[in-house]
C-alpha cells in the first residue's frame, strides 16, 4: 500500500522545536526530537523498558527521557542511561535516516542503506526571494490516495470550492493526462474567462485590472512516493496564458505533500508559492488563511467519502476521464511498490 523506500515529509521545521514528536508515518510509530545542536534525529517511538512512546517524554541535550521512569535513549537508538539502573545491553531502537530542508523535515520509512539524499524533490520556489510561501498541515482520516485522487482531478472546484476558485468553465473544458517520465501530469485550460474571486484578488495585487478577461490553466503534476504540486494562475487573455510573462499573469504553485499513517488516515501538508505580493506577509497570512478553509472543505469531503467507501467495501466504482490522472497515480505508485518487494 505504501512505497518505503522513498522521502515522505514528516513534519514542518516549525512544528519540531524542544519537545519531542511522535508521528506515524507508513504503519511505523516515530519519534522526532532536536539535538542540542538543533539538528534532528529519528528513532522508533516505543521505550524498550515497557513500551511507553517516547514521544511522550522530553528531550534534555542529546537525549530522549521517557516520561515513565527516566530512561535515555540517544539519536542512534542506543539506551545511554536510567536512574539507579543497569541498561548498557538493551538492543538499540530502530533509527530513520532524516533531513530538514525547505522547512520541512523528511524521514526514509524503508531501508536505511537505500536512503539517498539526491531523491529529495527539487522545489524551486524555497530559498528562493522571487517566491512567497505559506502553508500548514492536516490530519486526515482517509485513505491518502483519496487525496491524490482530489488534487490529480480538480473538476470538483466547481461544486466543493464554489465560493473561492470554482467557476464554470472548469466543467465545459476537456482535462488531458500524461506520464511524462515518472511523473503523472493532467492539465486544462481556460481560455477568455472572468477570474473567480481569489484570483481577482491577485490580480489586484499584481496591479491588474481584476475585471479584465483572462486565460486560466491548472497543471497538476503528481510524483512519487506522494507529491502533487499544482501550477495554476491566469494571464491576461491572448498573453500565451501559462507562457504569458510575469507582468500580465499571476502564477503560483499549490504545494501538497501526502503522507501515509495508517490504510485510512494520512498528514496532508499544504501550501502555496506565489510570485506576487512576496514582500507582504499580511498577505501571506490572508491567503494561508483562505487556502486553509479550501483545503478544509477537501477535508470533510475526504473524511465523508473515507466513511462510505469502509461501509461498503464490496461496492465497485466507476471512472470517468476526468479520473485518469487518480488512476494512473495509483498504478505509479503500486508500480514502485511492486519493484520493492521484487528487490
Amino acid at each position: 500500500m505504501y512505497i518505503v523506500n522513498s522521502w515522505y515529509v514528516a513534519a514542518t521545521s516549525e512544528e519540531l522545536k524542544d519537545k519531542p514528536l511522535g508521528r506515524t508515518i507508513c504503519e511505523q510509530e516515530i519519534v522526532f526530537f532536536r539535538n542540542s545542536s538543533g539538528v534532528v534525529a529519528a528513532v522508533e517511538d516505543f521505550c524498550p523498558h515497557r513500551g511507553l512512546p517516547l514521544s511522550l517524554g522530553k528531550v534534555e541535550g542529546d537525549v530522549l527521557v521517557c516520561g515513565y521512569h527516566g530512561l535515555c535513549m540517544g539519536q542512534s537508538g542506543e539506551t545511554v542511561s536510567m536512574p539507579k539502573q543497569q541498561v548498557h545491553n538493551f538492543p538499540c531502537n530502530r533509527t530513520y535516516p532524516v533531513i530538514e530542508k525547505a522547512g520541512f523535515i523528511w524521514v526514509w520509512p524503508g531501508d536505511f542503506e537505500k536512503a539517498n539524499i539526491d531523491q529529495l524533490p527539487e522545489l524551486h520556489w524555497a530559498d528562493n526571494p522571487d517566491w512567497a510561501y505559506g502553508g500548514g498541515v492536516y490530519h486526515v482520516a482517509a485513505d491518502y490516495r483519496l487525496m491524490i485522487d482530489n488534487l490529480m482531478d480538480l473538476s470538483h472546484e466547481n461544486y466543493v470550492h464554489s465560493s473561492s476558485i470554482g467557476q464554470k468553465e472548469i466543467d465545459e473544458q476537456p482535462v488531458h493526462t500524461k506520464l511524462e517520465g515518472d511523473q503523472v501530469i493532467t492539465s486544462r485550460f481556460m481560455e477568455s474567462v472572468e477570474a473567480p474571486p481569489f484570483w481577482k484578488m491577485a490580480m489586484r495585487q499584481k496591479g491588474l485590472d481584476d475585471n479584465a478577461i483572462v486565460d486560466r490553466w491548472q497543471i497538476c503534476r503528481f510524483q512519487a512516493p506522494s507529491q502533487v504540486m499544482v501550477d495554476v494562475g491566469v494571464a491576461l487573455a491572448g498573453n500565451g496564458g501559462f507562457d504569458a510573462d510575469l507582468s500580465v499573469k499571476a502564477y503560483a504553485v499549490i504545494v501538497d505533500f501526502i503522507t501515509p499513517e495508517t490504510p485510512d488516515s494520512h498528514w496532508y501538508f499544504w501550501g502555496l508559492a506565489r510570485t506576487w505580493g512576496v514582500a507582504d506577509s499580511v498577505m501571506t497570512s490572508i491567503i494561508k488563511e483562505g487556502q486553509g478553509e479550501i483545503f478544509q472543505e477537501d477535508m470533510d469531503i475526504l473524511e465523508r467519502q473515507q466513511l462510505s467507501l469502509s461501509a461498503n467495501p464490496k461496492r465497485r466504482l466507476l471512472s470517468l476521464d476526468i479520473d485518469a490522472g487518480g488512476a494512473m497515480s495509483r498504478r505509479l505508485i503500486q508500480k514502485h511498490i511492486k519493484k520493492e518487494q521484487t528487490e
